[in-house]
């Protein structure tokens, strides 16, 4: 009669399962929204000007243009990547500073755009 007992609690336990969750097609959106700051355009100082162009745009972009620049003229320290070796353009925008880091060089380019 245990044997009955077992067999009956597993029947039912299996039963009991719950369905496979369906898939949905559609992406559920985080609930972020951009925030507008940083896609409100901003005007670089001559100095920036050089390397990103005179034109008002978004910091986002403005960003983007500086790692370009950044990359293209091969400016990052080999050893230590998180450091910017600045060559002539971009000194005066790291304050004469020969080499900065790159968590310093956003606080840096920051002085140098206007909302």
């Amino acid at each position: 009669m245990a044997k009955s007992a077992k067999k009956k609690a597993s029947k039912s336990a299996k039963s009991k399962k719950k369905p496979a969750a369906r898939k949905t097609a559609k992406k559920k959106s985080s609930g972020r929204k951009p925030n507008a700051a940083f896609m409100a355009p901003v005007t670089p100082s001559a100095a920036l000007s050089e390397v990103v162009g005179s034109k008002p745009l978004p910091r986002t972009e403005l960003t983007k243009k500086l790692w370009q620049y950044i990359k293209k003229n091969n400016l990052q320290d080999p050893k230590n990547r998180r450091m910017i070796n600045a060559d002539d353009r971009l000194k005066p925008i790291f304050g004469g500073k020969g080499q900065v880091n790159m968590f310093d060089m956003t606080k840096l380019v920051n002085k140098h755009v206007k909302a």
